[in-house]
């Protein structure tokens, strides 16, 4: 059953570790040293460069399934690709390379079964390493792009997502054979009974894992994309502006008045109803207005209006 306690940047961090040791693998994943006296979450944080409101969305999450939506852009990418980062390393450089030693040691290696088991643990740990070294080559330095505005547009975090199924599908094959077929009389059964117990904790560990990236970081880059999106309107924008400064005052104030009754949705007949004159001047009046803005469609209209004051903008139905 899952710790209830919702933890806050004041509790004491020794606190927070007694009542979850399995956090302790995390600690160094996120860069933060053992020896922080009785300082609370905040201070070993910020002592160690860690954000603090990053540091807490994942403990809480992985401790309780507790998600802060509503505060969610006050995610450290950074912090979050840091933290990624190290559970790779912790996991394809010394959790995986000591569950295989450990298993060789506690299989008898004149067995040809314990042959077949240690193969079937080198694909599955193959398949972890692909899918890891993927997020090294692919994933994060996408990110890092998006960081500095630098997307292409050829990548983004759904691609990723629709491909994050999980890996532990071996692993879970490991244990099962493990359990149901090795013979009972195997010389090495408290080595082999303890990496099995390694092995549950890998499959724990790498659901975990997986579901930080699905729930927590996944939805931050989704964020980063969005925002980087309406950058990218902004500044067309602003280039349309900046390609004719001057264009607001080509127009007449008539045409004007046209402009703004076509963003209002206005038909031809309305606007000369509106404004007291014929269908056909409107119609003329539409035509010299494209010609001078080179916008043609109701939005491009709308934006112009908008970009130049003439409507204000919680006025239009968008």
């Amino acid at each position: 059953m899952k710790n209830q306690k919702m933890y806050e940047s004041e509790d004491k961090m020794i606190s927070l570790i007694k009542d979850n040791y399995d956090l302790l693998q995390g600690l160094g994943r996120f860069g933060i040293h053992l020896g922080f006296g009785d300082k609370t979450v905040a201070e070993v944080c910020e002592n160690e460069g860690v954000d603090t409101y990053t540091f807490l969305a994942v403990v809480n999450f992985t401790i309780n399934g507790y998600r802060d939506s509503e505060h969610a852009d006050r995610l450290s990418v950074s912090t979050l690709i840091h933290y990624l980062k190290s559970s790779h390393e912790y996991f394809l450089n010394f959790k995986l390379p000591q569950i295989r030693k450990d298993l060789i040691e506690a299989l008898d290696e004149k067995d040809n079964l314990a042959h077949l088991i240690i193969r079937l643990y080198d694909e599955y740990a193959h398949s972890i390493q692909n899918h890891m070294k993927y997020e090294e080559k692919t994933v994060f330095p996408y990110v890092e792009r998006l960081k500095q505005g630098g997307a292409d547009g050829k990548y983004d975090i759904d691609t990723f997502s629709k491909h994050h199924g999980q890996t532990d599908v071996k692993l879970r094959e490991l244990k099962n054979i493990i359990l149901k077929y090795l013979p009972s009389d195997i010389l090495h059964n408290n080595k082999l009974t303890a990496v099995l117990y390694n092995i549950y904790n890998c499959e724990t560990w790498l659901a975990q894992h997986a579901e930080v990236e699905e729930q927590i970081f996944i939805p931050a880059i989704r964020r980063m994309e969005a925002r980087m999106s309406q950058s990218d309107v902004s500044v067309k924008i602003s280039n349309m502006i900046n390609q004719n400064p001057n264009s607001s005052e080509a127009l007449s104030e008539r045409e004007k008045d046209v402009v703004i009754s076509v963003v209002q949705g206005m038909t031809n007949k309305e606007i000369a109803d509106h404004l007291c004159i014929s269908i056909n001047t409107v119609i003329t009046h539409r035509r010299n207005i494209a010609r001078k803005l080179q916008i043609h469609s109701s939005a491009g209209l709308t934006i112009y209006a908008i970009v130049n004051n003439l409507v204000d903008i919680s006025a239009v139905n968008l």
